[in-house]
This record gives C-alpha cells, structure tokens and sequence, in this order.
C-alpha cells in the first residue's frame, strides 16, 4: 500500500476507484466501504484509492471540546493496509483547506490526480466547505463528470446503525466488547509505559503506568477491566485499572496495568498496546487497603479464567 502525506506526492493515476472519509475506528461499516472498493478496482482492473484527512477536521473546525478519537492514524493505516487498499492519501487538514468547496475539492483533486471511474461513499458523508458535499451533491456531480457513483448503505447490528459516533458512546459507558465487535477488532492503542508513584507494587500488584500516543485519543470508562498488552510480539495478560484511585483520596486520572506473571521492570519507557477485552466492575472505594487486596485478588481470579477465552 502507497501511503501519500500530501497531495503534492500523488502520481496521477488512471481510471481508480476512490472512496473519501475520515475513516475513524476503521469500523464494520467502514470496511464494507472499502472491500466494495477494493472488489470495484480488481474487477475493473483499476486502482484503489482512499482519501482520509490528519488530523481530525472537527479538531480544526471545533476548537473547544475537541472530539475523542478512536484510533491513532498509524493504527488506522495499519487496518487499511490489512484490507489491501493500494493506495491512502492523507490530506493534512488545516483551516485554509477547510474552506474549499466541495465542487473544488472533487475537480482540484480527485478528478485531477485520481481520475476516478468510480467513487464509492457511505451513506452519511460529508465533505467540502460548511459539509456541502453529501451523498446527493455527490451523486449530481458524478452524472455531470461521467463518474459512476456508488452509496453504501449503513451496516446494521440489532436495528443499530454500526457508527463511530455509537461506538463512542458504548466506549465511553465501558461496554469495550460490544464496541470490539462493532469495530471488527479489538479496541485499544498505542501507549507509552511510564512510571508512577509505585503504590501497586506496595500492595503486591505492581503496575506500570501508561499513557495514549494519541493525544485525544477515547478512553473507556473508568472502572476495571481485562486486557491483552502487546509488545514487540509479544501478547500480555493482565488487569487495568482507569480512575482515580478513590480509596487513597487522590484525584489525578491516572491509566494503570498490572501485568499477570510478568516482570514489569522490562516495560518502561517503552510502547505497547492495550486491548480492552472486558470490562470487569466499576471504580470502588474500600475502607482500608486489605479490603482492596481482597478485591484485587477477586480481579486477577476472574482475569485469569477470562484469558482462556482470548488466546
């Protein structure tokens, strides 16, 4: 897969099928897009082209409240190479770029470097200056140009509409399985293993504490959870704890794994990935450390018979 950061790298391509999106999560409904792109190209003996935007063009329209993001863009360009799309376009987003129409956006950039046969969009995109370019704008310019333009219904689950919007909100309520299987992979991302203030290890559960490559990146909910690390390959089993850590009246958000049977000292300083498999009980204040020990030991219980199911 050809990745280009700016559109001054592009080559021309002749005849592609494009697809355009921001493309956050990579989602079921997202990968329904872009196998009907990749089957479109292999059948016209044409190449795949997505067009996705960094950062997030609500991190630059809505300065305030900025939107928690589901995936780093390393993350989703390693999903998009998995499903074998020959080419990824980048735009860097940015105010100027944001103020380009949409008739502008499609002549200037898609019909100029992509020369595409076929574009294929999903049901609620958007695009161009103030969202002009929606499916039906699309459509019309598509007759005008000889463009064939496909619309991708949405991808349902239970008379729900798979979207990133919905898959936040079940991340942000801690429901991380149900969002694993709306996303079509296993949520988490990329993170940075840093020190903390050691009170796991005084309890007998030393932890690492770690924080997002992505600035804005979604956290679940706090509470307790099961997951999987991964590091150099490696895959790691162990508890998560995402709060605040009520029982020691401290205030600071803080993102702590403990790792089953593994030697934490190897760890900091370096990436690894966090997947949420299961969420295992809401954030507690116990009344003295021993009862937390007890609870802890209940966790690690539970996480040991739930790895089973994961490996």
């Amino acid at each position: 897969m050809d990745v280009y950061r700016t559109i001054e790298e592009i080559p021309v391509l002749p005849n592609s099928v494009v697809t355009i999106g921001t493309f956050d999560g990579c989602h079921r409904g997202h990968q329904e897009i872009i196998k009907k792109v990749n089957s479109l190209a292999q059948f016209n003996g044409n190449p795949s082209v997505l067009i996705t935007f960094d950062p997030h063009p609500r991190h630059i329209l809505q300065s305030k409240d900025k939107l928690p993001l589901l995936m780093h863009i390393d993350k989703k360009l390693e999903l998009m190479k998995s499903l074998n799309l020959d080419n990824v376009l980048v735009i860097p987003f940015n105010k100027k770029f944001s103020h380009i129409k949409a008739e502008d956006f499609l002549s200037n950039i898609v019909v100029k470097h992509f020369n595409p046969s076929i574009v294929v969009v999903g049901y609620d995109h958007h695009f161009g200056f103030e969202r002009e370019g929606s499916p039906r704008f699309l459509s019309e310019f598509g007759k005008d140009n000889g463009i064939t333009v496909d619309i991708v219904a949405p991808i349902s689950d239970e008379k729900v509409n798979i979207s990133s919007t919905h898959i936040r909100g079940l991340i942000k309520r801690g429901f991380v399985r149900r969002a694993s299987f709306e996303l079509g992979w296993v949520f988490g991302f990329e993170a940075n293993v840093i020190h903390g203030a050691g009170r796991g290890r005084t309890l007998g559960f030393p932890t690492a504490n770690f924080i997002p490559k992505e600035k804005n990146q979604l956290v679940p909910a706090r509470g307790v959870y099961c997951i999987r690390g991964r590091i150099n390959g490696k895959s790691l089993y162990g508890m998560c704890n995402l709060g605040v850590r009520p029982t020691f009246d401290e205030d600071d958000f803080v993102m702590e794994v403990h790792f089953i049977d593994e030697n934490l000292d190897n760890l900091y300083g370096k990436k690894i990935t966090v997947e949420f498999l299961e969420r295992i009980r809401d954030e507690q204040k116990f009344s003295h450390s021993q009862e937390l020990i007890k609870q802890l030991n209940k966790d690690k219980h539970f996480c040991v018979k739930l790895m089973q199911k994961y490996k």
